[in-house]
């Protein structure tokens, strides 16, 4: 592309902006309908990183945008390839990743008529995303993509759309990029900081409830502070793990479980849920205040959302960080926590800690992620897939800092681990990365793998094998239903990984894992690691928790 000023098309317009944007890398595969585009960036300073397929893309413009807080960007043609690309782009709008999907489309000139795989995107997007727009006038391409990214990274963050039709790409386009401008904070009114901290001065056994938000808003320090400082227990939802180290004493560790658990007794007795940073759709209130009785101060970025079981009693709405500092000096909270939270925080880790010499084998669940923990250091990285696996990482996989485990919750779509793994070796190359999947869910996107090793991205692909839907199998038997329909079979993964060009191994003792992931986690290409696992432990634990008493 020629200098700012000179004739150039909309396609070469649109990538200038992305530029403009400080976009690294873009996601995608090829079409017809994006070739101008294509032109265009292979005469950028952005990488293309073509992908195997477009959920693959999608999912890693998810996990990007997630990790850095700046919009992921996927590209796909029109059509079929658009509709693969939907999947990610709903996961990241529900999960609050900020990412910018952009699709080939046919020329305006055949809209009017049916046409060779034409549909209306615009119309298909708007559910997955908070705005969406086609281009139809090369002239506002730069106030388009200014708008896509401001939207996409505003808060809440998520997915935008714009739509390319081939014959707008192709046509002259005068303009240049848009300046981005700096963005002010907001921050909280003094009557409901006040308001806060006379509620959390007066109650007897205050518990926070910490969210994805408090990530989002780099408030993790500011929270830590406060919850010391104010001796009140911390439970963090599956989006919010590392929100406060997980060797903090007050920590209690994840909340979310469709079961009840330990950490449910903290909420059965609260007298003060302090919701930071909390979004209904990481744990809904029903299942920690189903009779809505539990009075609730909410702090975040933006307004509370509406939920018959969670009206707060008070608002704190600005930027977190500084309401959260600000609450911490005009709270008069003495003494320690509860005897009860003690007791509690001891329970939790009691559990965590009983399987540390569990030599059984297929290893159960609980002991393959504490070893994985001990193996990743507190900066490293792990990206876990949907599956039965989730709900044991998500219990057992504690974090000393924030995103340092990602887990689609909101949309919770199988198949992100691998392709998710690739944007946090392209983020953070000098970090562990580990992908941790199930047979199936790794069989839904494993060919990204191939993508990984073109682009020189090495991470750790841990199975866990169970030859099955697990957690469909669990959600059965918790029901007294016959497990059906959730059975199959696998290839040979270590060999498949060979064909590849990959390293693969397969766990055939309990005593195998520890050497194998270091010995894994040292190559130099992607490895993956087959591990039977025993899901037997998913049912024990759902008659474990249906007898979990919570006297204090």
């Amino acid at each position: 592309m020629g200098q700012l000023g000179e004739q150039m098309n909309t396609a070469e317009l649109l990538v200038r902006c992305l530029e403009n944007e400080g976009v690294r890398y873009i996601f995608g595969l090829p079409g017809e309908e994006n070739l101008q585009v294509l032109e265009a960036l292979n005469h950028s300073s952005i990488q293309f990183i073509t992908t195997r397929h477009e959920q693959g893309a999608a999912f890693m413009a998810d996990v990007y945008g997630r990790l850095t807080g700046q919009a992921g960007v996927c590209l796909s043609t029109l059509g079929p390839g658009a509709t693969n690309l939907m999947t990610g782009v709903a996961d990241a709008n529900l999960d609050g990743a900020p990412l910018v999907a952009i699709t080939g489309q046919v020329g305006t000139d055949r809209m009017h008529i049916e046409s060779h795989q034409y549909l209306d995107l615009v119309a298909m997007f708007a559910p997955v995303t908070k705005w969406n727009t086609q281009i139809v006038r090369p002239s506002n391409t730069p106030e388009i993509v200014r708008r896509a990214f401001k939207l996409a990274q505003a808060e809440k963050p998520g997915a935008v759309h714009i739509d390319l039709p081939e014959n707008i790409a192709a046509m002259p386009a005068l303009g240049e990029p848009l300046s981005k401008g700096d963005v002010e904070h907001t921050f909280a009114a003094f009557r409901s900081i006040e308001q806060a901290a006379t509620a959390i001065s007066q109650a007897k056994n205050p518990l926070i409830l910490a969210g994805n938000g408090v990530i989002r808003a780099n408030a993790s320090e500011a929270l830590t502070k406060l919850a010391t400082a104010l001796n009140i227990p911390v439970a963090n939802t599956f989006m919010g793990k590392g929100v406060i180290p997980c060797s903090h004493p007050l920590a209690l560790w994840a909340v979310g479980l469709q079961q009840r658990d330990y950490v449910s007794c903290g909420f059965d007795n609260t007298d003060l849920v302090i919701a930071i940073g909390y979004d209904l759709i990481e744990y809904s209130p029903k299942k920690w205040n189903p009779k809505g009785e539990i009075p609730i101060v909410y702090i975040g970025s933006t307004p509370a959302e509406i939920d018959s079981s969670y009206i707060p009693m008070v608002e704190v709405v600005g930027d977190i960080a500084d309401s959260l500092r600000e609450i911490q000096q005009r709270s008069n909270r003495q003494g320690k926590p509860d005897p009860y939270g003690i007791q509690l925080r001891d329970n939790i880790r009691a559990d965590y800690e009983q399987y540390a010499q569990d030599d059984s084998f297929p290893m159960r669940p609980q002991k393959l992620i504490y070893d994985l923990r001990r193996v990743m250091g507190p900066e490293d990285i792990v990206i876990s897939d949907v599956g039965a696996h989730k709900m044991w990482m998500a219990r057992h996989y504690h974090c000393d800092r924030p995103n340092t485990c990602i887990i689609s919750n909101g949309f919770a779509a199988m198949g992100i681990a691998i392709p998710g793994a690739l944007a946090a070796k392209l983020v953070y190359p000098q970090r562990k990365v580990v992908a941790v999947t199930g047979d199936g869910g790794f069989m839904m996107n494993m060919q990204e793998l191939e993508t990984a090793l073109r682009i020189g991205t090495p991470f750790v692909t841990l199975i866990f094998n169970d030859g099955g839907y697990g957690l469909i199998e669990w959600k059965q038997q918790t029901q007294s239903l016959q497990p059906a329909f959730v059975h199959f079979s696998n290839p040979d993964f270590v060999k498949l990984a060979e064909s590849m060009g990959l390293k693969g191994y397969r766990i055939e003792s309990s005593l195998d894992f520890l050497p194998t992931l270091k010995t894994a986690l040292e190559q130099e290409v992607p490895a993956v690691i087959d591990c039977p696992v025993d899901y037997r432990e998913n049912l024990l634990f759902s008659q474990k928790s249906g007898e979990l008493s919570c006297e204090a």
